[in-house]
C-alpha cells in the first residue's frame, strides 16, 4: 500500500498534536508534512509570567521537533487551497499535493478597545513591565483589566491581574486599585459554579474588585485582543475569517480538507481544545488510511491553570455530580498549562523531564486521556 500523503498547514499546538497522534495511530500508513514559515515552537501560555519575573516561555527548534514527531518540516506559508485537484499552493508559489489537507494555522491578534494596552503574548512583554514601574512609581492608581466581549479565551486576564496584585503587595505598594472588567456574569463562569466561586474568593482575597461590562474610568487598561482567521483561498471562511467544520474536523463543504484550533468556528480558542480538535481529525483520517481504528469526533472537555503568583489553581469543566472542579493540586497529568494527549508528554520529554520527576509528593492526578462528558458548552459560546 502507498502512504497516505497529510500535509499540515500549520506547526503550533494544532499541527504537531495531529503529527503525533497520526505517529500513534496510523505508523505506516501515511507520511506527514508540516508546512509553517517558523523556525521555533513557542510555548506561549507562560508569556503572562514573564513581565513578572515568575516564569518564562520555553522555545524550541521547530525542525527537531517536528523530526521527533515523525513527520516533515516544510518552511512556507499556504496561501491557497485547491480543493479539487488536491494541492495547496505556498506564498512561494510552490504547490504541494495532499490525500489529506489539515488546516492548524491559528488566528491572529486585533486590538479592539482603543487606548488600551493590548497583550497579545511575548511582543507585549515589555510594556506590561513598563506598567508595573509606573504603578510601584506612584503614577498610576487604578488600573483595569477588561476583557472584550467575544474575546476568545478570558485566563490570561485573571492572571495578568493576579500577578499584579501580587507584584505590588511584594513591592510594597500601596493606593492602586485593581479592576477585572468582563461580559461574564460571574468570574471565569465558562468552568461551571464551583470554580467560579473559588476564584471569586480570590480575586477578593487579592483585593481585586470584579464588574460586569466593558466601560471603565482607569489611568491604565490592559485588555485582550479579539481573534480572526487568516484569509486563505479556495477555503470557506466566516465574516471573522473562521472555518466552519464537524465535529470530525471535517471542512464543511470540501472532500478530504480539515481544519482544528483557533482557525475553527469552535468559540473558545484554547491550546488543550486544539489538542482535541488534532486528536478527532487524526482518528479519522488514520480509519480512512486503514487503521483499525473507529473514529472519535471532538468533546471537549475544558482544562486550564491559573497563574496566580503564588500556588497555581487547576481548573476542569464537567458534568454530572462534579459539574466544575478546582484544586491546586493536578487534575491531570502531566500538569502543563496545554493539556494534549500526545502533545504534553512529548514536549514533558524534550525539556528532559520524565513525568515521575514532575509529580508533586504525594499527588494524585488525573491521566490526560481520561475524557469527561461535557458535550453541553452552550454557556461557552456566550462568554
Amino acid at each position: 500500500m502507498t502512504e497516505m500523503r497529510v500535509v499540515v498547514a500549520g506547526a503550533g499546538v494544532a499541527g504537531l498534536e495531529t503529527a503525533l497522534a497520526l505517529r500513534a495511530l496510523a505508523d505506516g500508513l501515511v507520511s506527514v508534512q508540516l508546512v509553517a514559515p517558523e523556525t521555533e515552537f513557542t510555548y506561549r501560555p507562560l508569556a503572562v509570567a514573564e513581565p513578572f519575573r515568575v516564569g518564562e516561555m520555553r522555545r524550541f527548534p521547530l525542525e527537531r521537533l517536528v523530526r521527533a514527531a515523525g513527520a516533515e518540516l516544510r518552511r512556507g506559508a499556504v496561501a491557497a487551497v485547491d480543493a479539487d485537484r488536491k494541492t495547496v499552493r505556498l506564498e512561494d508559489g510552490v504547490e504541494l499535493a495532499y490525500d489529506a489537507l489539515v488546516l492548524a494555522l491559528g488566528g491572529r491578534p486585533r486590538a479592539v478597545i482603543p487606548g488600551a494596552l493590548t497583550f497579545s503574548g511575548p511582543e507585549d512583554r515589555s510594556a506590561i513591565a513598563a506598567l508595573l514601574e509606573r504603578a510601584t512609581a506612584g503614577e498610576v492608581r487604578r488600573i483595569a483589566f477588561v476583557l472584550p466581549r467575544g474575546a476568545a479565551w478570558p485566563l490570561p486576564l485573571y492572571e495578568l491581574a493576579l500577578l499584579t496584585s501580587e507584584y505590588l503587595v511584594s513591592r510594597m505598594t500601596r493606593g492602586v486599585e485593581l479592576i477585572l472588567a468582563t461580559p461574564e456574569e460571574r468570574p471565569l463562569a465558562l468552568f461551571g459554579p464551583a470554580a467560579s466561586d473559588a476564584i471569586s474568593h480570590l480575586l477578593v482575597l487579592r483585593g481585586i474588585r470584579f464588574m460586569q461590562g466593558e466601560h471603565v474610568d482607569a489611568d491604565a487598561i490592559v485588555a485582550l485582543p479579539m481573534l480572526e482567521g487568516l484569509p486563505l483561498e479556495g477555503v470557506p471562511q466566516d465574516d471573522h475569517g473562521f472555518v466552519p467544520s464537524d465535529e470530525f474536523g471535517w471542512v464543511l463543504g470540501l472532500t478530504d480538507v480539515y481544519a482544528a484550533g483557533d482557525l475553527t468556528q469552535f468559540p473558545i480558542k484554547q491550546g488543550g481544545i486544539a489538542t482535541q480538535q488534532a486528536d478527532a481529525v487524526a482518528s479519522s483520517i488514520a480509519a480512512d488510511a486503514g487503521a483499525q481504528i473507529r473514529p472519535a469526533g471532538f468533546e471537549p472537555v475544558l482544562r486550564g491553570l491559573l497563574l496566580t503568583g503564588m500556588t497555581p489553581r487547576f481548573l476542569r469543566s464537567g458534568r454530572g455530580a462534579s459539574p466544575s472542579l478546582v484544586d491546586t493540586q493536578p487534575l491531570w497529568w502531566p500538569p502543563a498549562k496545554i493539556v494534549g494527549r500526545y502533545l504534553t508528554p512529548f514536549l514533558a520529554e524534550h525539556l528532559g523531564l520524565s513525568r515521575e520527576s514532575m509529580r508533586p509528593a504525594g499527588t494524585d492526578a488525573v491521566p490526560v486521556n481520561i475524557a469527561l462528558d461535557t458535550r453541553d458548552h452552550a454557556a461557552w459560546s456566550s462568554v
